[in-house]
């Protein structure tokens, strides 16, 4: 029956109460017997008793039907996003458990979309509002002020939260984000206005970064009180699982109109603020100025220029020899990178390889090395220099295994020889790469490349790793060395660092070696290798070569003039 309309199942009642009086009436006035009379005296009985069956099936019939297309009509409304609003009278007179589905329903879905918009619009830590739901709010306030009058926005940047996070647990973390939030709030009472169009806006913009519009300034004086009032707030030890948490922030403060007018330009501002807030020792709130402006639209001209250094071939290599501290000879050359910039002429890497690095750029500048060196070696090889060339690794290039394997690939597609190679790493990022780039290099160092650490003693060395690293060289930090001829504590602390490296079973190379009293000293102390403005400057390939091959080897060292 299941498959049958209302209207059929109407009909088959319609005829089995019939047949059903037919027979009652057949069965009352036959007396025992069955003729023709009595049949339709019954069959009278049982047409009228099916025809009111029927029109009352038919009533309710139109009944239900009208209740259902009071719910469709309903159905369809809340479709529309109507899930206010009454079930019809009807539906629930005529269908109730249909009416109790249908309430249910809208309920949930009420219920439901409420948790999704919460989502969508609030931070779920902190209850703030998150970064769209913030910018919106913020925009649609900014537009309503007045062009000239001041508003301010502070970019909040908590300080040791990673500890927090590292030591303690995200639970934890997320339980010291809510307080923070409500220190946040409590400080937007404490100077926010009574005007309720003009209220401060908190948000939370992600991690530990938060932003607090104020579109109701007077002064910059109130601005630096609301400034106090957050890193005071913020200072305040927090209690977290049973003990006391510091944590501090650092805070970017940006003005309206003074430093824009749109949420763009001031959550640039206020970020530049921030980030100049940290590097001035954090635990500050910094303005936002014009040498700030400055700073950033050099820094935009310079990941330009950098752009079209890569793209125009701007950049070139020039080498400083290295020579043995026994006799003289040449034993490797530093392959140093130079920019040649259209405008501000040959530029050192101190001048831009920080910034190559945030950009990114340092991997398609980096690429331009290791092919460049490739084809270098090659050329050395095949001129019968044995001279190794060293090459720096930057912190990107260290990041990723990839750079060794395509520096290892293209050493062999140029046929270059791999024992002219050496690679130069920092002391700081020997003791943080991971397993997978020590494999890397090991595979170098297994074709016969060599490996050093540069600028030993600026870091903290765990000297059971470096035993364990694929070492053949390590080289003196220039703080080593610029003292070691005039001060004798520097020159015991060096002799001392020498003893250890050859205690590693590594030899010792001294660079930013100037005076010929440095070189002297470096030789009696122990180091292996020297090298150093008094021996060479940086050179082009051309005269690297051609200054090898005049310098004689000499017992002792020559000074090059």
């Amino acid at each position: 029956m299941n498959g049958f309309s209302l209207k059929s199942r109407a009909i088959v009642f319609a005829i089995c109460a019939g047949a059903f009086v037919f027979i009652l009436a057949l069965a009352a006035t036959s007396g025992g017997k069955f003729d023709a009379e009595n049949a339709a005296i019954a069959l009278i009985a049982a047409i009228i008793c099916a025809a009111m069956c029927w029109a009352y099936a038919e009533r309710t019939i139109a009944s239900t039907a009208a209740a259902i297309d009071a719910a469709i009509g309903r159905l369809t409304s809340a479709a529309n996003g109507d899930l206010e609003s009454e079930i019809p009278q009807e539906v629930g007179e005529c269908v109730p458990p249909l009416a109790e589905a249908m309430d249910g329903l809208f309920r949930q879905l009420h219920s439901n979309l409420e948790s999704v918009q919460r989502l969508a619009l609030f931070d779920p830590v902190t209850a703030l509002p998150n970064r769209i739901h913030f910018r919106r709010s913020c925009e649609r306030a900014l537009t309503e002020l007045p062009h000239e009058t001041m508003a301010a926005l502070f970019f909040v940047d908590l300080d040791r939260f990673k500890a927090v996070n590292d030591t303690l647990g995200h639970a934890m973390g997320d339980q010291l984000l809510g307080m923070v939030a409500n220190r946040l709030r409590a400080v937007a009472d404490r100077f926010g206005v009574e005007d309720e169009m003009r209220q401060p806006l908190i948000g939370r913009l992600s991690g530990d970064e938060f932003t607090i519009f104020f579109p109701a300034i007077s002064n910059v004086r109130d601005a630096d009180r609301i400034g106090r009032g957050i890193l005071f707030a913020l200072s305040e030890p927090f209690d977290l699982a049973d003990q006391e948490v510091g944590i501090g922030a650092s805070v970017g403060i940006a003005m309206r109109p003074e430093h824009g007018t749109t949420l763009t330009d001031l959550m640039r501002a206020a970020d530049a603020a921030m980030y100049h807030a940290k590097a001035q020792g954090r635990g500050r709130a910094e303005h936002f100025s014009e040498e700030l402006a400055a700073e950033i639209a050099e820094r935009a001209q310079l990941e330009t220029d950098l752009r079209g250094a890569v793209e125009r071939d701007q950049f070139a290599l020039v080498y400083q020899p290295q020579i043995s501290a026994a006799d003289g000879r040449i034993v490797a050359a530093e392959a140093l990178l130079r920019w040649q910039h259209p405008e501000r002429g040959l530029c050192l890497p101190g001048s831009f390889i920080s910034r190559a690095e945030e950009t990114g750029l340092i991997v398609e500048i980096g690429e331009w090395v290791v092919e460049s060196v490739a084809n270098t070696i090659a050329r050395w090889g095949k001129l019968g220099v044995e001279q190794r060339m060293a090459v720096n690794i930057s912190p990107r290039q260290l990041d990723h295994a990839t750079f060794f394997r395509r520096l290892r690939e293209a050493m062999q597609a140029a046929e270059a020889p791999a024992r002219l190679l050496e690679l130069e790493i920092t002391e700081t990022l020997a003791m943080h790469c991971s397993r997978e780039v020590i494999d890397a290099i090991a595979a170098l160092r297994a074709d016969g490349a060599s490996i050093a650490i540069d600028d030993f003693g600026t870091g903290y060395s765990n000297l059971a790793r470096l035993r364990d690293l694929p070492l053949d060289r390590v080289k003196l930090d220039r703080s080593l060395v610029e003292n070691v001829a005039t001060n004798p504590e520097a020159r015991t602390i060096a002799q001392a660092v020498i003893g250890l490296i050859h205690g590693l079973g590594c030899e010792v190379v001294a660079e930013g070696i100037e005076t010929q009293a440095q070189l002297d000293v470096l030789r009696v102390i122990g180091c292996d290798v020297l090298q150093g403005y008094v021996i060479a400057q940086p050179m082009a390939e051309d005269a690297f070569i051609a200054w090898a091959q005049r310098a004689p080897r000499i017992e002792g060292v020559r000074i090059a003039g």
